[in-house]
């Protein structure tokens, strides 16, 4: 029982360190405010999302903490916590409905339907900035719709599913090593 929590808190920790790291370091960084998009910035939190929902909300929290410790801007942070989302209720899926990995096809629907919780949970974040004129003006140019629901909605969506490309083919070569495999046992178990 004790080696099985410290199992968990071991690959939550990691998972967290690689979730904050990722955004900092990362060479390939979109920004068109009020969206910003940072390759690979959402992998941690899907592989802990295929672990289990508890990893999953873990690591969401953990690097949203993160975010507000390195000093990013509060619509950031915000907006990384709403992770929270869509990880909890896609480990939550996945750990109900496992057949969700079987197929190719299944899979891109899944990832889409996280992607949509994702993007509106990102909306509702950078609408109450927008609405509330706590942001520069210059964010908001173009409008509510292209600003908005444009860059942040869809592109959220997208970003959220090329990172969950990501993650699941790192994901299924780390299912392949018996060793990895063996310690998944031990924390499902």
């Amino acid at each position: 029982m004790q080696t099985k929590r410290v199992h968990k808190l071991t690959i939550s920790a990691l998972l967290v360190a690689m979730g904050i790291l990722i955004p900092i370091i990362s060479p390939v960084k979109i920004i068109l405010e009020p969206a910003s998009f940072t390759l690979g910035s959402h992998v941690a939190i899907f592989i802990a999302l295929f672990i289990s929902p508890v990893i999953a909300i873990s690591v969401s929290l953990g690097t949203a903490v993160g975010f507000l410790i390195s000093g990013f801007p509060l619509i950031i942070t915000l907006r990384a916590l709403t992770h929270v989302l869509f990880a909890g209720l896609g480990a939550y899926w996945l750990k109900r409905t496992p057949s969700l990995m079987d197929s190719s096809f299944k899979t891109q629907i899944f990832s889409f339907v996280l992607g949509l919780i994702h993007a509106v949970a990102e909306v509702a974040v950078v609408s109450l900035f927008y609405f509330g004129g706590n942001m520069s003006a210059s964010y908001y140019n173009q409008g509510f719709l292209q600003s908005v629901f444009l860059m942040v909605g869809i592109g959220t969506v997208v970003h959220s599913m090329i990172d969950f490309g990501i993650a699941h083919i790192i994901w299924k070569a780390l299912n392949a090593r018996t060793s990895f495999a063996a310690t998944l046992l031990k924390i499902k178990g």
